[in-house]
């Protein structure tokens, strides 16, 4: 049977890509991602590989190209390697690739790539073991460097280190973190604190401007743009003196809603279409009530058709912005 490929919403923006959040379970506490006591997804509700997989390949004959996988951390999920394998057999994705805290990376690696994962995002948001761990709840420094050298060594393409930019905890670290692009190996990108810490402590005041973070590293090197794809994050910028590259993700001070081609899957079967926005439409019981695929990529369009404007008009409209959920339960 023959699908018109398109995902459009009411804005026109084409969804490219999707964001799926394997679990909502994390072994780290970070401050601006999770309560200090998180309520966990009955393991009942959360999607099996097979649920997974079909959503994905409908998602697949409607244009979608490329596929994250998320948390919590993806790597808590057992035998993940079956998914990414089930995941990299799928028609029509050409990108599959996963965001990690890197704890459990350095074991992992290796299947995982065995399996058909292309590239690993590792969050590092601090280079002081000490402050790693507060700002962690109590991960550990080294085993995510294991992880981050082991995947070097296993060829991820791409390899990124994602620091979450936080006023009065880590805006003295900018440049240290920047100089690990230096070597071409690795793209750090920084990531303005954004309305989803689990302990609601986020506030303006608290946000490192991507602007800001860039100034910062001009005075240790000098940059210069690189040409932004349609539906990237990243603002990317290169070291003028070699080829190691830095992103900044600028989601609250300078938002990229307009080309937005990102939704995502949520671990109990949810589409969101749009991170900011609170509203999820409930995919899985037409998974596990018989649901057609006709009946599935139906209910997939009308869940993107009503993605909202974005980040951007949110700010317009209010004088601040709400939390909107704790990050673990979406992934990012």
């Amino acid at each position: 049977m023959g699908y018109v490929v398109s995902l459009t919403d009411s804005f026109g923006r084409i969804a490219r890509k999707l964001r799926i959040s394997v679990t909502d379970r994390c072994n780290f506490r970070c401050q601006f991602c999770m309560p200090k006591t998180p309520v966990w997804l009955p393991k009942s509700e959360i999607l099996s590989y097979e649920e997974i997989e079909r959503v994905a390949s409908l998602f697949a004959k409607l244009g979608v190209e490329k596929i994250r996988l998320s948390g919590g951390e993806p790597l808590m999920r057992r035998d993940i390697e079956r998914l990414v394998e089930m995941l990299a057999h799928v028609p029509g994705i050409s990108s599959l690739s996963m965001t990690t805290n890197g704890f459990l990376l350095a074991e992992k690696a290796e299947a995982l790539r065995r399996a058909g994962l292309q590239g690993v995002t590792v969050s590092l948001h601090s280079l002081k073991p000490e402050r790693f761990s507060e700002i962690t709840g109590g991960g550990v420094f080294h085993k995510v460097v294991d992880g981050i050298k082991v995947a070097k060594e296993n060829g991820f393409q791409p390899l990124k280190i994602n620091a979450v930019i936080i006023r009065g905890c880590n805006e003295d670290e900018i440049g240290d973190l920047a100089g690990l692009a230096r070597a071409g190996d690795v793209t750090v990108r920084f990531i303005e604190y954004m309305p989803f810490d689990g302990q609601r402590l986020w506030g303006m005041d608290k946000v490192v401007s991507g602007k800001e973070i860039i100034q910062t590293i001009q005075r240790q090197y000098q940059l210069e743009p690189v040409t932004r794809e349609s539906g990237s994050t990243a603002k990317i910028y290169r070291f003028k003196d070699g080829e190691g590259e830095i992103g900044v993700i600028t989601s609250i001070t300078e938002p990229f809603c307009s080309d937005c081609d990102r939704i995502r899957l949520s671990a109990d079967g949810k589409i969101v279409p749009c991170l900011f926005d609170k509203m999820g439409f409930d995919l899985r019981p037409l998974l596990r009530n018989g649901g057609s695929d006709d009946a599935i990529l139906s209910f997939m369009r009308d869940s993107v058709s009503r993605k909202a404007p974005g980040v951007e008009t949110l700010l317009k409209k209010f004088d601040k912005l709400e939390h909107v959920r704790p990050m673990h339960t979406i992934g990012g």
